[in-house]
């Protein structure tokens, strides 16, 4: 059975500056689209069986520049629905609820077609988008790549792991990257992450 490889997008203005992009559709930048193609020499090796990406602007304009054009859109790989805190900055946030922490606090509600998430709502899109992973690489012999978004493929690797969407929290994920979760022992492990071509 194949791996599991996550693509992060590439930088947009709003990531650039630490605002939180929900469903806020923004272009990658030019930096952006930089990254993503620098990964194509990572892409080419892998042996690619199916690939995913979510609706949004910036990631499927980050597929289609890392050469998966055909990716299949998934609703389930969106951002994570971050209600009345889009677009707004961690340190914003802050100054009125000192400590807030996205995966144990969620978000403020925001408007009726964007009401936000819980975490373990977003723990419940990755899970069903797990069970697709698993059908797909069973259904092939090859790898299987998201390309999604920041939070949400954090979340998506916590539940991987077999831990709660919380610890999402411990895994970093910087734009225009890839990472491997793969196996050991059959058991799900992080293989591989934040990778960018060396050299």
């Amino acid at each position: 059975m194949g791996d599991l490889f996550l693509v992060r997008h590439g930088e947009t203005e709003w990531s650039r500056s630490g605002r939180h992009t929900g469903w806020t559709d923004l272009p990658l930048t030019g930096d952006g689209r930089a990254q993503a193609r620098g990964l194509v020499p990572l892409l080419r090796t892998l042996g690619i069986g199916a690939a995913f990406v979510s609706p949004l602007r910036r990631a499927r304009e980050t597929a289609e520049l890392i050469g998966l054009p055909d990716a299949r859109v998934d609703a389930d790989l969106c951002e994570w629905d971050y209600g009345g805190y889009e677009g707004v900055t961690t340190a914003e946030i802050q100054r009125t609820r000192p400590g807030w922490f996205l995966f144990t606090d969620g978000v403020a509600p925001g408007p009726p077609e964007h009401p936000g998430e819980s975490p373990e709502q977003v723990g419940e899109r990755a899970d069903r988008m797990l069970g697709k992973v698993d059908d797909a690489l069973a259904g092939t012999d090859g790898d299987v790549v998201l390309v999604a978004h920041g939070h949400f493929l954090r979340v998506l690797t916590a539940r991987r792991l077999g831990l709660g969407p919380r610890h999402g929290a411990h895994f970093q994920l910087a734009t225009g990257t890839l990472c491997r979760l793969g196996t050991e022992h059959g058991r799900p492990v992080v293989a591989g992450w934040n990778l960018r071509p060396t050299g």
